[in-house]
């Protein structure tokens, strides 16, 4: 691509466990990951499977899904009367008191678990070497570390494999005979563990020897097996390479040119047949019996093929002048190779360019599929708050799953940015949490159809709620999880038979079972009959009332998403007899739309909202986005009170909530705003390594941004194609973008001058009429181009 698509620092991270946030580069292969903090003498890789979790069915502490039993849920629902009472009668309840009515200690919920830490170290090697170079290059998902120690050159190379179900690390010497290496595996002491290695040495001329380790155990709190195995492979020229298998477990190695580590993992987690110490031996086994050169090419081929699908020129190459010496040469046309951290510390200072920001924001939109990519691939579970990387036992929020925002997140670029193959982990996740979340509705709001998970949920299907006052509540979280299998019917992509076959087989049970629950638990608001979820909240924010602008604007999209998909497919009996069903309560629905007294978009169904308000969520807009009923051109005074709603609220925030403005600007069609809001998180809410932080690290921030760019781009939630609709001044005077995806099942490559677009490209997988706003409208067969522009 010639994008400059690398992370890069010419120092390692810092050592220090609390600081691994900061520095850390990834790398992922969607169920299996790893950083790498690039030490010299002593290097450490956090190891993460993504299935082991504390917690769930075997805890110690006890499991319920955070549920009431069936001898408690007559006592839950009168609690839950008794909170509707409060809000009935005096308007709103406060959270604390709704969490002491209706909220339950959380016990057994768990959190994700740092495998290990692969830690190889280099005896003798200088902790300041010469021509020291770490790198994540985007493009073909590998981590490089290199350095001179010695007059030696050394390279580290690391990559976590998709298609082989491993996690590879090479190291080489540009001397024979003069890599010396200790290799080790340490475990967290919440486990029990059993290791043990073996090794054959090298001998001969090209001889080569092999050793491997394993370490395997279970977690204290659940007794969930886990297994990682390793196998090495050691090359040596002059007959003194030597392999030796240590007492402790780990591997010494001495003598060598290069040595190969493949690491594979495994969990009990899902419950299969085989043990993991078999499923992870197995795996590595059959990796090893490839050539290094041929687990690259299987590894980078497979990342490639969905990297490349899309590439982005907003004025990166453009001449750029004013630069410090001495971290590369300027070639004409584009600016000189910053460090990645002295690139962003620039970021938008007098002492940056116009080209050295557009190439920081570029790397930024691709890091976001990267990360995507890397965290979410079919066979696991979805990416989680951090994606697949956590360096501890103890993750902030257990690394999991928050669906009042941070799940859904996570996944908004994954249509957009053409990585349609990162979706199966969601759509799996979503509906493993339908039995589970049966019982929750039952149990918790009366409701004997549908399904239910509210604010968070975990592995071992979580749907119930705890006892966090400002977070328990959102029953909305499935209705809005639900709506992502809609939108991946929307966009399609796999041919009209296919994606049919989707909707009807995999979208509409989830779709049918969510609105059937909204269709028992609405009440009808005795101030003016509408339809209302009470109680509602408005997330983490405010008070409990009935008729929260973003609950009412969730089931009205949901309601509206039924009625989309029965259209298509026709439902008879009793899908029929639900769809009549949602179309009477979509007309007696309070959409949670109202202008407020100061122009704004109200946060509640009353008049509550204060201009000096500054809350990171701004929940009132989901309408605006991810939702549909607000746009300039339908509603353009809806759109307007949008505007005031976010003017109001500032543009501060964490990093996920700048990401979200980027997309509520974007879809005001406001590129500078939007552009501002981009700025603003690269200035505040990134760190060194590019990651997004709340703080702490948080991988929704990284996505939602890359979303929001993508969202300025093109636009297709109206039933148009819209070119540029926000794009921003700074990006105006030239560029491109190839292959953003459209709903209708639409690729599209679009080039402009002068904000302008001057070439539109587009590729159908779905046949039918197209409308481009401002261009044309044209009808098109699924396979076939069309050059617009």
């Amino acid at each position: 691509m010639g994008e400059h698509l690398k992370l890069w620092y010419d120092a390692p991270a810092d050592p220090d466990p609390a600081a691994w946030e900061s520095g850390a580069l990834p790398v992922g292969g969607g169920a299996l990951g790893a950083i790498q903090l690039g030490g010299v003498a002593v290097d450490r890789l956090a190891i993460d499977e993504k299935t082991l979790w504390t917690g769930g069915p075997h805890s110690r502490e006890g499991y319920d899904h955070g549920i009431p039993g069936e001898d408690e849920a007559g006592g839950y629902a009168a609690a839950l009367a008794e909170l509707r009472r409060r809000i009935a009668e005096d308007g709103e309840a406060d959270p604390e008191q709704a969490v002491a009515l209706a909220g339950r200690p959380r016990t057994g919920y768990g959190s994700h678990q740092v495998l290990g830490h692969l830690v190889p170290a280099f005896p003798g090697h200088t902790a300041e070497p010469g021509s020291y170079r770490r790198e994540l290059d985007l493009e073909s998902a590998v981590a490089r570390v290199r350095y001179v120690s010695g007059g030696v050159r050394y390279v580290r190379e690391l990559f976590a494999s998709h298609p082989d179900g491993v996690l590879a690390l090479r190291v080489s010497a540009d001397r024979a005979g003069a890599l010396a290496m200790e290799l080790d595996l340490p475990t967290p002491d919440n486990r029990t563990r059993a290791a043990e290695a073996s090794g054959t040495g090298a001998s001969g001329t090209a001889a080569s020897g092999t050793g491997s380790m394993a370490v395997s155990g279970a977690l204290h709190d659940n007794g969930m097996r886990y297994a990682a195995a390793l196998r090495v492979a050691v090359e040596g020229r002059d007959g003194d390479a030597r392999l030796t298998a240590r007492p402790d477990g780990g591997l010494s190695i001495a003598g060598a040119d290069a040595v190969t580590v493949l690491l594979a993992a495994a969990t009990d987690f899902a419950g299969g047949p085989e043990d993991p110490e078999v499923a992870a031996a197995r795996t590595v086994q059959a990796a090893a019996e490839r050539s290094w050169v041929e687990l690259l090419e299987r590894h980078t081929s497979d990342h490639r093929a969905l990297f490349d699908r899309v590439g982005l020129d907003i004025g990166q190459h453009a001449d750029a002048e004013g630069y410090g010496e001495g971290y590369g040469d300027s070639t004409d046309g584009e600016a000189p190779d910053l460090p990645t951290d002295r690139l962003l510390a620039a970021y938008g200072t007098p002492g940056s360019t116009p080209a050295a920001d557009r190439r920081l924001e570029a790397l930024f939109f691709q890091y976001g599929r990267y990360l995507l990519i890397a965290s979410s691939r079919a066979g696991s579970l979805p990416a989680h708050l951090q994606g697949v990387w956590n360096d501890t036992t103890a993750p902030p929020w257990g690394a999991d799953y928050h669906t009042n925002i941070n799940l859904q997140m996570c996944y908004w670029l994954a249509e957009t940015a053409n990585l349609r193959e990162t979706v199966p982990p969601l759509v799996d996740f979503v509906d493993a949490l339908r039995e589970p979340g049966r019982l929750a509705a039952r149990r918790m709001l009366g409701a004997e159809r549908g399904w239910v998970v509210h604010n968070e949920t975990n592995p071992f299907g979580f749907t119930g709620v705890h006892d966090w006052a400002t977070s328990f509540w959102f029953p909305e979280g499935a209705a809005w999880c639900a709506l992502h299998l809609m939108e991946r019917w929307r966009f399609g992509g796999d041919g009209d038979a296919a994606d049919l076959a989707f909707l009807r087989e995999r979208a509409w049970p989830v779709l049918r079972e969510a609105a059937e629950f909204w269709l028992e638990a609405l009440v009808a608001d005795p101030r003016d009959g509408t339809l209302v979820a009470n109680p509602s909240y408005s997330p983490e924010h405010g008070v409990f009332t009935a008729g929260a602008a973003m609950a009412q604007q969730i089931v009205a999209e949901l309601f509206d998403s039924v009625s989309e998909a029965a259209a298509v497919l026709g439902p008879v009996g009793e899908d029929a007899a639900v769809v009549a069903e949602v179309a009477k309560a979509r007309e007696r629905l309070d959409p949670g739309l109202r202008i407020g007294d100061w122009g704004q978009l109200r946060e509640w169904k009353e008049e509550r909202d204060d201009p000096e308000d500054h809350h990171r969520h701004v929940s009132q807009l989901f309408a605006l986005h991810p939702g549909r009923a607000v746009t300039p051109a339908s509603t353009p005074e809806l759109a307007d009170a949008a505007r005031a709603t976010l003017r109001a609220r500032g543009d501060g925030g964490t990093g996920w909530s700048k990401a979200w403005k980027i997309n509520f600007w974007a879809r005001l069609e406001d590129g500078d705003h939007a552009h501002l809001m981009l700025r603003q998180l690269l200035r505040e809410s990134v760190l060194p390594n590019l990651w997004d932080t709340h703080p702490p690290f948080q991988l929704d921030g990284n996505l939602g941004a890359t979303a929001g760019i993508a969202e300025m781009l093109l636009a297709s939630h109206e039933g148009e194609l819209v070119l540029l609709p926000a794009l921003p001044s700074a990006w105006a005077r030239a560029g491109s973008v190839r292959g953003l995806r459209a709903r209708g099942g639409l690729e599209v490559d679009l080039a402009w001058r002068d904000g302008v677009p001057t070439r539109v490209v587009l590729r159908a997988s779905r046949g039918g009429r197209v409308a481009v706003r401002g261009v044309t409208t044209l009808d098109v067969t699924a396979g076939e181009s069309y050059t617009v522009l």
